[in-house]
């Protein structure tokens, strides 16, 4: 038992890097850039709160499970901002091997049901894993909207791009969501 122990608490200590790792979107207020652990906290809570716009086979619990591992990848990888330029096929091998180290640290059972977990979400075929891609695509419109446009200024984002790349799969996921943040968007790139 105590081996089991000694590796869930090893886990546990490298999760708390999560908290230095930097994003490139800023908090409500604008006060300063969120980090990805405050950014996992606050998709589950969307996800629970906006529980109601998922598909009735949607499992929230699964969907709140995804949305807690989901960016722990970006210990070793860092943060890839949606609008930033980067190698999709660099970052997505990067993401791999850490997921790979990362819930490599757990025992046995729990590393095989946490990268289960992750792999489901990254790969969004399941009506959990689309619900939840799509929960965590629509924080960071939310937030630029009540901070002045936030990171879509610093990327030279277009409603185009803010279409195809969050629009896209938070119509799959939560459409009456999308139905609602629309006009939203629209206004605010039109301004």
């Amino acid at each position: 038992m105590s081996d089991r122990l000694t590796r869930q608490i090893t886990f546990l200590s490298e999760a708390d890097k999560l908290k230095s790792v930097m994003r490139a979107s800023r908090l409500h207020d604008a006060s300063r850039f969120e980090n990805s652990a405050e950014h996992s906290w606050h998709v589950m809570l969307y996800a629970f709160v906006l529980a109601d716009q998922a598909g009735p086979e949607v499992q929230i619990d699964r969907v709140i499970k995804m949305l807690l591992l989901h960016d722990m990848v970006e210990i070793d990888a860092g943060d890839n901002p949606i609008h930033g330029q980067v190698d999709a096929d660099a970052m997505a091998a990067e993401e791999q091997a850490a997921a790979d180290r990362i819930f490599g640290l757990l025992p046995a059972d729990q590393a095989q049901h946490f990268r289960a977990l992750w792999d489901e979400f990254e790969a969004a075929e399941t009506p959990d894993a689309i619900f939840a891609k799509s929960i965590d695509r629509v924080q960071t419109p939310i937030g630029n909207l009540a901070n002045g446009g936030g990171s879509w200024t610093e990327y030279n984002v277009t409603f185009d791009q803010l279409e195809a790349r969050v629009g896209t799969p938070v119509k799959r996921g939560a459409p009456g969501l999308w139905t609602w943040l629309l006009p939203q968007l629209r206004r605010f790139f039109t301004l």
